[in-house]
């Protein structure tokens, strides 16, 4: 309880926010001002007036709050919290696709680096991909990196042509069908929900499939008293609290992001308190990086 007044105290003194990715440990969203999903938290820090935002996330996160508002001090309470989607790709890979499909726009997914970013035409986030793809004029779409969210928004739009890069989510993509199988027979008549960052079998034999916020909302709309999660386990925390009626169980217990549990209320504190890590976007590329991020948001 200390620990939690003095984070309350020194955010009131900074002016800040504490922000959190629905995947962060239990006492993290507990603290945190808002909790949600990538493209949720992104519109927060672009919209909100605090002067400092705390973003218990991954690096890519608190860089994208960076950029959308570079006026304000963004902390990332673990320096070392990363995405090896986001790490996944180079603009090197980036110019390369573009060279080879000169027609065809760049839809980056917001889980990558903010070179990357500068090198494609729109971001996009799991909850908004297949809105931003619709927002498209031209016919062929470059999606990175990750080619399984990508696959389910192309069988969406079969008018358009996709081309992907091979960047996956090293945590969804561990999902396998046999799971989905398994868990059939182990929750007969329990719908299953996955993200899309899942293989492409496995979100086909899923009852939903959506963002870690579409998931919170369908089962917080459904009828049905137990509920398979196929997300990292993280989201466990706000269905429990939203849905204390219900069961949920998890597809898997491989769905574990260890960067996304490395921040701690300590961290948080010393966050604050340290003015730790703070976060600097020195590179050339950032305006680029920047309005493929607002396009994203207007979309």
């Amino acid at each position: 309880m200390e620990l939690t007044e003095e984070i309350n105290r020194l955010k009131a003194e900074r002016q800040a926010i504490i922000v959190a990715h629905n995947y962060q440990v239990d006492d993290v969203q507990e603290i945190a001002d808002y909790t949600g999903d990538s493209y949720f938290l992104s519109k927060i820090c672009a919209k909100n007036e605090a002067k400092t935002i705390v973003f218990c996330g991954v690096r890519f996160m608190a860089e994208s709050a960076k950029l959308l508002s570079p006026e304000k001090t963004v902390l990332l309470p673990e320096a070392t919290a990363g995405c090896p989607m986001a790490d996944s790709m180079t603009p090197e890979d980036v110019i390369r696709l573009k060279n080879e499909h000169p027609k065809a726009a760049v839809v980056c997914y917001i889980n990558s680096t903010v070179d990357v970013k500068a090198e494609c035409d729109v971001c996009c986030t799991s909850s908004n991909a297949l809105k931003v793809i619709h927002s498209l004029k031209e016919e062929e779409v470059i999606f990175i990196p990750d080619p399984n969210l990508g696959d389910y928004v192309s069988k969406q739009v079969p008018e358009k042509k996709f081309y992907f890069f091979n960047g996956p989510c090293v945590t969804h993509s561990r999902v396998s069908i046999e799971e989905i199988k398994k868990a059939r027979k182990l929750s007969p008549g329990a719908p299953i929900a996955v993200h899309p960052e899942c293989p492409p079998e496995v979100v086909a034999a899923a009852d939903y499939v959506g963002s870690t916020s579409g998931i919170v909302d369908f089962c917080r709309n459904s009828d049905a008293k137990c509920i398979v999660i196929g997300t990292e386990m993280g989201i466990l925390y706000q269905l429990k609290k939203d849905c204390p009626d219900k069961e949920f169980r998890l597809l898997t217990p491989r769905l574990l992001c260890v960067n996304m549990k490395k921040t701690s209320l300590e961290s948080v504190y010393h966050a604050l308190r340290d003015n730790k890590t703070q976060i600097e976007i020195n590179s050339t590329a950032a305006d680029k990086a920047r309005l493929s991020l607002e396009r994203m948001l207007r979309a």
